[in-house]
């Protein structure tokens, strides 16, 4: 792990942001962009979309209202196509279950929380949502919503697809419940599925933008007022969830690494997973 990746969500989202803004302008021709991360990554890519997200310009705005277009900021000045993060824990890692080499243990959690910041830095205060800079709230809470500075939200929305592929089990680094952008009652069953074409593609999922109302926790034990902030807030817009197994693969243990086939031969057995993501890719 480099060190960089520990300095935080935010700090590596501003270097992300400068590096594409730097492509943009050596590539003139540029009109579309597209976003696939992995890990921490995507909540990198969250947070520099929010920065580089213009909002529509206010002199078409009545015409294209008028014409019943379909009126969307851009990224960075580009359309906005694919946002897909492969295992990328959007509610965070504090959540029961989680991170998964903790057992779900409540007490192993709980310590995880008070010294993940000796360890992972202040990526790690993001990803346990310890963060307090200033006063603020959490990160991770902060990219549910549009700011002055940021139009996290925003972003999101103006992305033709959304696309989230999440590890049902086997993943020992992220949880499914936190990959998926789910409640722990909304994980589907997914045993009895079958996928020629894409062996390890278990479930598929299209979900509609949702309100803001929020769930009852009486009904999920596994579920925290924070956590259910963060379900709600990213539900308003839609999402494509793509679950994926690897259960029966002799690298199984492996699987956070495999869903992205990080070396082409030790992975190998996630190459559908990435067919997958190639065939719907929006063009």
């Amino acid at each position: 792990m480099s060190k960089l990746t520990l300095d935080g969500v935010d700090v590596m989202g501003d270097r992300l942001a400068k590096e594409v803004l730097e492509v943009i302008q050596r590539k003139p021709n540029l009109q579309k962009i597209s976003f696939v991360a992995h890990s921490v990554g995507g909540l990198v890519a969250r947070y520099v979309i929010g920065k580089l997200y213009r909002p529509p310009k206010t002199e078409n705005l009545e015409d294209s209202m008028a014409a019943g277009e379909d009126l969307r900021g851009t990224i960075g000045g580009l359309e906005a196509m694919n946002f897909i993060t492969v295992a990328t824990p959007h509610l965070g890692s504090r959540g029961n279950k989680q991170v998964p080499f903790l057992f779900g243990v409540p007490a192993f959690e709980k310590a995880a929380s008070l010294v993940i910041h000796w360890i992972f830095r202040r990526t790690g205060r993001h990803l346990f949502l310890t963060d307090n800079d200033e006063g603020k709230p959490p990160l991770l809470k902060r990219m549910i919503q549009d700011s002055d500075d940021f139009y996290f939200m925003s972003a999101l929305r103006t992305f033709k697809r959304r696309v989230v592929y999440s590890n049902v089990g086997y993943d020992h680094i992220v949880g499914w419940r936190t990959s998926s952008i789910r409640r722990n009652s909304d994980l589907p069953k997914w045993e009895d599925y079958l996928n020629e074409k894409y062996p390890h593609v278990v479930y598929e999922e299209h979900c509609k933008a949702s309100g803001t109302e929020q769930h009852d926790l009486t009904d999920d034990s596994s579920s925290d007022k924070l956590e259910e902030e963060l379900v709600t807030g990213l539900s308003t817009v839609s999402w494509e969830k793509v679950d994926v197994s690897f259960h029966t693969c002799r690298q199984r243990f492996a699987a956070h690494s495999v869903i992205q086939v990080k070396d082409h031969v030790l992975h190998r057995e996630g190459a559908d997973v990435i067919e997958h993501m190639i065939d719907h890719f929006h063009l």
